[in-house]
């Protein structure tokens, strides 16, 4: 039932894709976000499971060109929806879908523990592809039909030490991302999972965006979500059935 809930949703998500804000036309046709193939890795050597995905160009090159604010500001990301709990990420029980999103946005950080290029500032690395788990949920308020679930401030929502102060299901876990030629890649301790391997995934590469207004512009932001998908690039089983399994 879950994987044809997911299915359905990614389905509005492909097919609202045309509806996509206008920044996203710099990056619908790069090959860069083409993807042609994907995997997760069960590395028992290591206890860890290998995330990777392969495009068609530079895998990682493309970046988001900045804005200056964080009001508006593009997100890249290579995405893993997965057929995983909330809870066995370190989130209290919710509803939506959980995914591994590996994402590049150059006008804000949201890895307040990690200095990922070690310049000792903690707040500039958001360029740098990074990891997060986030939960996704439909909405239909953006081009794309997903966007990261929000909770309030009062909300009792368990989330992991290493998640962001931000109202949303996202967390920050710092695991190293690399980029090689076509593929990208991260490396994701199996005790981070819950140690479950029997999960099925997929692999999608996506523009998001940011709406946090100040003042007067805040009551237009019930318009938007904080983050949402604008447009779909690239689906790597086309109907986003997630047939994919560990190997």
């Amino acid at each position: 039932m879950k994987t044809l809930i997911i299915s359905a949703l990614f389905f509005l998500c492909a097919t609202n894709a045309a509806i996509a804000c206008e920044k996203c036309s710099a990056y619908a046709n790069s090959e860069d976000f083409n993807i042609k193939a994907a995997r997760i890795t069960q590395n028992k050597l290591n206890n860890t499971l290998e995330f990777e995905i392969t495009v068609g160009g530079k895998a990682g090159e493309t970046k988001p060109k900045a804005i200056w604010k964080f009001d508006m500001a593009p997100v890249l990301g290579y995405v893993f929806p997965t057929t995983l709990k909330p809870e066995d990420i370190g989130f209290s029980s919710t509803q939506g879908i959980v995914a591994l999103a590996l994402t590049s946005h150059p006008d804000f950080d949201d890895t307040p523990l990690w200095d990922e290029n070690n310049d000792r500032n903690f707040a500039n690395d958001g360029i740098l592809w990074h990891p997060h788990w986030v939960i996704l949920i439909k909405d239909d308020r953006v081009g794309g039909g997903l966007s990261v679930k929000e909770h309030k401030k009062a909300d009792l929502v368990t989330k992991p030490k290493t998640a962001p102060e931000m109202n949303m299901y996202m967390d920050s876990p710092g695991y190293p991302v690399a980029t090689v030629g076509k593929v990208i890649r991260v490396s994701v301790p199996l005790f981070h999972v819950n140690n479950q391997t029997k999960f099925k995934f997929d692999a999608v590469a996506c523009y998001m965006e940011i709406s946090a207004p100040d003042g007067k512009e805040m009551e237009k932001k019930m318009d938007k979500p904080m983050l949402g998908v604008y447009n779909v690039f690239s689906i790597l089983s086309k109907n986003l059935s997630l047939p994919f399994e560990v190997k």
